[in-house]
């Protein structure tokens, strides 16, 4: 069978090999396209004085770069406070998540106990439940427990790690398993197997897990607003809305450049760690 696969391989004609280049290439700038506009569209506008953003026929280049934009986003809202607070919220809840992710993980992949491909279900289960399905549930929790408005509110519901767990458990089944023998032949306990033995091979599917979990706790938009009543706790998603309020829905100029400043960090961490993202996310789906 693999002869005949190399066979078929092998007897494709160069015609249609270059047809399939060129295929591919035409849907790798279709999706570039469909990204990179919108993306080009917000930096430009951060660059526009208000007259310019609004033009016909539409002027993709400002006709004059302006970076007033910029120093509006930062005065008209507290936004550096934004900013403490979304790094803040979001360092808490990746390393929560990834503890918990990798913890959980371990015991479901390594670790033998009755009931435990029963709990691995209920953990799957809870990644076809939406979360704005339990927002209203969520919401009558913390109020009652006193919590609105501050970050143990925000920051307690967002702790799931269903994600985290299904990712670091495929990871560690696809390990061989004569490392985790031999390493319990030599004395190791479970502690030390986790933080010695499977976790120094793990870091690109670790890796991977934490720059998920960072930028989705980054972007995260919808319960923090629901939760922050003041500044002193809302993150920066919440500060754009608080921005374009002030501004009203005519002047867009600084609400792109304080878009722009947003996406920064996540933008750098991603570019810093896209290739160990790749091959974590890559070793991390081998095995089930």
């Amino acid at each position: 069978m693999a002869t005949s696969t190399l066979h078929m391989v092998t007897d494709e004609s160069p015609t249609a090999r270059r047809a399939k280049l060129i295929g591919g290439y035409l849907g790798i700038l279709a999706v570039l396209l469909l990204i990179g506009l919108p993306l080009f569209w917000i930096l430009m506008t951060s660059f526009k004085a208000k007259g310019d953003i609004y033009t016909d026929p539409v002027n993709w280049l400002p006709p004059v770069w302006e970076t007033e934009n910029y120093s509006d986003a930062t005065t008209r809202v507290p936004f550096w406070t934004y900013l403490r607070n979304s790094v803040f919220i979001t360092a808490v809840l990746s390393i929560i998540k990834i503890v918990l992710g990798v913890i959980s993980a371990y015991a479901l992949a390594i670790l033998r106990f009755p009931g435990r491909h029963l709990v691995f279900l209920l953990v799957i289960s809870s990644l076809m439940v939406p979360s704005e399905i339990t927002v209203i549930s969520n919401y009558a929790l913390v109020n009652s427990l006193g919590w609105r408005n501050t970050f143990v509110g925000i920051i307690v519901p967002l702790a799931g790690v269903a994600f985290g767990t299904f990712l670091m458990r495929n990871h560690f089944l696809s390990l061989p398993y004569e490392l985790v023998e031999a390493a319990r032949m030599d004395g190791a306990g479970p502690i030390r197997l986790l933080t010695k033995v499977l976790l120094p091979v793990s870091w690109p599917t670790l890796t991977a897990f934490s720059v998920i979990t960072m930028v989705n706790e980054w972007n995260t938009y919808l319960w923090p607003f629901l939760m922050a009543d003041t500044e002193d706790v809302a993150p920066l998603q919440v500060g754009l809305t608080m921005l374009q309020n002030n501004d009203g829905v005519t002047n867009w100029g600084p609400v792109m450049a304080a878009t722009i400043l947003t996406i920064i960090p996540m933008v750098i961490i991603f570019l810093a760690l896209q290739k160990y993202m790749i091959q974590g996310l890559t070793t991390g789906a081998v095995k089930g």
